[in-house]
């Protein structure tokens, strides 16, 4: 009583373990765009290099002030760039961990 083809459970346990699925997908659907839509930017080098990014990790401006620009020292540039990257990177890596803690195969 109570069983069927679906390994014990009743049709109503499956089709509310159905419903919760598919609602954690809406959920999980709904935090990606919210992500996805957020800007993130970090500033480095005391403001000399600036990157904004959006949520899905494309790349919206890239700001150099003029100081930090010198011909013999392109080195300390790129570093400031490949820090700013870096930096806007993680947050939005730490932004997911928060929006989905507790999806099983999140980041």
């Amino acid at each position: 009583m109570g069983y069927n083809n679906f390994g014990g459970f009743g049709g109503a346990n499956i089709n509310n373990l159905m419903r919760q699925a598919q609602k954690m997908q809406e959920e999980m659907a709904r935090a990606k765009k919210e992500l996805e839509e957020s800007e993130f930017s970090s500033s480095v080098g005391g403001g000399m290099v600036e990157v904004k990014m959006m949520g899905d990790r494309t790349v919206k401006s890239i700001l150099i002030k003029k100081e930090v620009v010198d011909p013999d020292d392109v080195e300390m540039l790129e570093d400031l760039i490949v820090s700013a990257v870096n930096d806007v990177l993680g947050q939005i890596s730490r932004k997911e961990r928060e929006n989905m803690p507790n999806v099983p195969g999140m980041m």
